[in-house]
């Protein structure tokens, strides 16, 4: 199967079909072009979808986002991020390794297909000037054999008639041969050339024409083979993201297996508990016998008559209110304690938390100064030690007066810590009421009073005797027994422990457990009764004591 044998007689249809193949090639490059552009448009899209939805730094919103199911929600951006990447490779690669590529081989193409035709239109204009001058001599070769003919009847007549002389005869004669021998040349000229332009048209249509044919023929098919491998490197770029893209899912899939309701219930809990305990039963008031009425000593009446409320339950006499009782709305104290206790407790820990970061900071740049005070002492020409000590001076200063704005907070912490109720002593659950038939007596350490709405305020006046008994309360803290350990752990990675309230571990030491994380991803440990502090949970693998658990 060969153009140059099949279709010797169609070189106007083939420079159409090719320059339709050509055609064809550009309209699917430009195919994949608008489908990069889209990928590019969609991964563009994707990322600004993610983005959108990100919560932002700094914010509530952050805050909001500790729950498992928004972690998971958060995955899910990050992994959609990560998606609309794959598309971007995916434009990438189309671009680089298909409408590159084939935009330079068209361009090939084009001038190869322009060289196979000029050689085609060449032979033919070839064998036209072969046919043309064939056509030529055919006809001078027609015309001498008709002059002949005619100078040879002229002579014949001439000689047959008696009345003409026979200096015309021979004339006519000389006339005859003339035009013969011109027939003659003319007829070797005519056969020559003939055979000549049949030399020419064989070479034409069984070698020039077949040959370049072949050419094109072989070029179409490279165009049509080039094409279906563009194809499949079309399909390939898609199918090498693919496993990626599967991660990308997978990972949305294991995001939404690690939400866990209880876990999040739990945080509610945490976020939102006051530390109060509820209020008691109300115990009936006989008023038939008004001399001999008797009051619940539950009741809040009761608890304001007879002064202190017991610190140890909660620290302060609102901790026998109702948890929906409103309070005063006023400047924040230093000590939080406008909050219920649990929330101050959690607070004052933030607070301490975020003291110790900063201390930790300013150790770090003390350091720092300090080094560079041993380079400048080392090598004076590099600067003036003495110009470092203002500086290291004002950060030691920085750091004292961290620390002890650090032990003010941690003394609070510990009191609220001391001081929040049990939750197996229903004694401490009562609660009381206001008697409204009685005058109110004033707290020692409170004044409660009704606001217009019908519910209760409280007088910042009552963080005084708290403050007044931090003292004590420090003195019984310091006191107290080391924990119990209630397990062990086995260090499972290495764990340097820079920051202060950390413990540095080593992989595959085991240590005592004394405190199991309680949500905050971190594990109070112990190696001997001097050496303990937290190590991240996800770091070692923690035994408990089963006794311990049920204690």
């Amino acid at each position: 199967m060969s153009w140059g044998t099949e279709l010797w007689d169609q070189f106007d249809n083939l420079e159409k079909h090719t320059q339709w193949g050509i055609d064809i090639l550009e309209k699917y490059i430009k195919f994949v072009k608008e489908r990069t552009e889209i990928e590019l448009s969609y991964a563009k899209q994707l990322r600004n979808l993610s983005k959108k939805y990100q919560p932002k730094k700094n914010s509530k919103e952050e805050e909001e986002y500790k729950y498992t199911s928004c972690k998971a929600f958060i995955s899910t951006l990050n992994e959609m991020n990560d998606y609309a990447g794959q598309h971007e490779v995916i434009s990438e690669n189309m671009a680089s390794q298909i409408i590159v590529d084939l935009a330079r081989y068209v361009q090939e193409l084009k001038q190869e297909r322009k060289s196979n035709f000029h050689d085609g239109r060449k032979a033919q204009q070839h064998i036209e000037t072969c046919w043309k001058q064939l056509e030529s001599s055919k006809r001078r070769f027609e015309r001498d054999c008709k002059e002949a003919d005619r100078a040879q009847q002229y002579f014949e007549k001439m000689d047959a008639d008696i009345n003409v002389t026979k200096a015309d005869v021979e004339k006519a004669r000389q006339q005859a041969q003339i035009r013969h021998q011109m027939a003659e040349d003319s007829k070797a000229d005519y056969s020559s050339i003939l055979q000549k332009f049949n030399h020419e048209q064989h070479e034409y249509y069984h070698t020039h024409i077949p040959n370049i044919f072949q050419k094109i023929q072989e070029m179409e098919e490279r165009r049509i083979v080039r094409m279906g491998e563009s194809m499949k490197t079309y399909a390939e770029v898609d199918r090498q993201v693919i496993p990626i893209i599967g991660k990308c899912l997978d990972g949305i899939v294991k995001a939404a297996e690690s939400i866990d309701q209880k876990n999040d219930s739990q945080l509610v809990i945490e976020a939102y508990k006051s530390g109060f305990e509820p209020p008691g039963d109300i115990e009936f008031e006989d008023y038939t016998q008004p001399m001999k009425r008797t009051v619940s000593d539950n009741s809040l009446s009761n608890s304001r008559g007879e002064g202190k409320p017991d610190l140890k339950f909660g620290g302060k006499s609102k901790g026998k209110l109702w948890p929906f009782i409103k309070k005063n709305k006023g400047a924040t104290p230093e000590d939080f304690s406008n909050l219920p206790p649990e929330q101050r407790r959690k607070k004052l820990q933030q607070k301490v938390d975020e003291l110790n970061k900063e201390i930790q900071k300013e150790m770090d740049q003390r350091d720092a100064i300090t080094k560079m005070k041993d380079v400048y002492l080392k090598n004076p020409q590099m600067g003036d030690p003495a110009s470092l000590d203002h500086k290291l001076a004002e950060v030691s200063q920085n750091i004292e007066k961290l620390r002890l704005e650090t032990q003010k907070f941690e003394a609070w912490l510990a009191e609220v810590e001391g001081r929040l109720p049990a939750r197996n002593e229903q004694a401490r659950r009562q609660s009381g009421l206001y008697d409204s038939q009685n005058p109110p007596t004033v707290n020692n350490c409170a004044q409660d009073r009704e606001s217009p709405d019908g519910s209760y305020t409280e007088e910042q006046n009552q963080e005084s005797e708290v403050k007044v008994l931090a003292t004590d309360f420090d003195d019984e803290f310091d006191d107290e027994e080391p924990l119990p350990a209630i397990g062990t752990c086995k260090a499972l990675y290495t764990f340097e422990g820079q920051n202060e309230g950390t413990i540095s571990v080593v992989e595959g030491e085991t240590l005592y457990v004394i405190e199991e994380d309680k949500g905050d991803g971190w594990t109070r440990i112990r190696r001997n009764e001097d050496e303990e502090g937290y190590v991240p949970t996800s770091y070692v693998e923690v035994c408990l004591d089963k006794n311990a658990k049920d204690s």
